[in-house]
């Protein structure tokens, strides 16, 4: 009984041992990417987009919304990236069964990123550019006092009504589709039914988006090539360029 105890206790110290590096390595890469993402949209922002000398109210704002954008980057880069690292992690496991040093490339810590991508891409998605945007836009209710927490707060309601309002679409459309009574059920599932499919209809809407934007990128991109390299001129006539060279040659001569 003692060494089963002490089996089970050693079990249960590693597994919190492995949990406890998975949390560390996620830190450390979602940190990664958000100073990446914060250097990349510094970069391209224009200076008086998050800046604003005049107004402390709206530079705190500014940097807010900043900071809510530099996040979502980071999850759209860390989602993007997330499979390249799966095919990579298992290839280098295989390559390398026995190396230490590289265990920590293990299966439980590819589906703990992928659980945080699903789920921060939904917070993203749902709250988090919603609130960046209309928190820019805000400017408090009438009559209340100015102030940052007078924006949040005006924010906050318009984001209540806008989700309400986007989950009453996404109801309705799930009950046209679906017609049986559990498609028209309310509310009550949102985490397991209501979100994901929001988050399925939005990313469809991207790839349609991408493949209608697709051909007109590629034909500019053929365009611009086409412009900036120099044709080669293999299956040209030497003989016939020097003809025409000569009889423009003699005609300048007969006008001079």
């Amino acid at each position: 009984m003692a060494s089963a105890e002490q089996d089970a206790l050693a079990l249960r110290e590693q597994l919190f041992h492995e949990r406890v590096r998975e949390c560390i390595i996620c830190t450390l890469l979602f940190a990664s990417l958000y100073i990446l993402c914060h250097f990349i949209i510094t970069h391209f922002k224009k200076h008086a987009d998050f800046t604003a000398e005049h107004n402390d109210e709206d530079a705190a704002v500014n940097r807010i919304a900043l900071g809510l954008c530099t996040f979502t980057l980071a999850v759209a880069l860390g989602a993007v990236l997330l499979l390249p690292f799966s095919i990579i992690s298992n290839e280098v496991l295989l390559c390398f069964p026995r190396n230490y040093y590289i265990q920590w490339l293990s299966g439980s810590l590819v589906h703990g990123l992928w659980n945080l991508v699903f789920l921060f891409s939904n917070l993203s998605l749902v709250f988090l550019m919603p609130f960046a945007y209309f928190f820019t836009e805000s400017e408090g209710f009438a009559g209340s006092k100015k102030g940052i927490m007078a924006r949040v707060y005006e924010t906050s309601v318009v984001l209540l009504l806008l989700t309400l309002l986007v989950l009453g679409m996404v109801w309705v459309a799930s009950a046209i589709v679906g017609n049986d009574a559990a498609s028209r059920q309310s509310l009550y599932d949102l985490w397991e039914y209501y979100l994901p499919y929001l988050y399925s209809c939005i990313s469809l809407f991207g790839v349609l988006l991408l493949l209608l934007c697709t051909p007109f990128g590629l034909s500019t991109m053929f365009t611009v090539t086409g412009q900036l390299l120099v044709k080669p001129r293999l299956l040209e006539d030497l003989d016939e360029q020097l003809s025409c060279t000569r009889l423009e040659e003699a005609a300048v001569s007969r006008r001079i």
